[in-house]
């Protein structure tokens, strides 16, 4: 059975970082490349990162370039988001999954908040 089990997040004040995990299972994690997604209340899907899956290219939105940063370790199968310099605008429900959307966590919140 594929999962992909989160864990990280929570509320934190602007400016400060979090950083969220990604468990993969019942996959050959180190053949995908691999994505964060967030979603914010009242918005539609938006596209946060993704890591090739030797983890040697990375990508990301504009919106987070230069705060955020995307990594992975292939020997225990997880993938992590490290968020710094967080601002309200962040405050989401964060997923990690495959790139096409297959496979997907079961979401993490992550609210930015004074």
């Amino acid at each position: 059975e594929v999962q992909l089990v989160q864990s990280g997040g929570g509320m934190v004040q602007p400016g400060g970082s979090l950083k969220l995990s990604c468990a993969a299972s019942g996959f050959t994690f180190s053949s995908f490349y691999m994505s964060w997604v967030r979603q914010a209340p009242g918005k539609g899907p938006e596209w946060v990162s993704t890591i090739s899956s030797r983890g040697d290219t990375t990508s990301y939105a504009d919106s987070v370039k230069g705060r955020f940063t995307i990594n992975r370790d292939n020997a225990k199968n997880t993938l992590y988001l490290q968020m710094n310099a967080l601002k309200p605008e962040d405050t989401a429900l964060y997923y990690c999954q495959t790139p096409s959307g297959n496979y997907r966590g079961q979401g993490t919140q992550v609210t930015v908040s004074s």
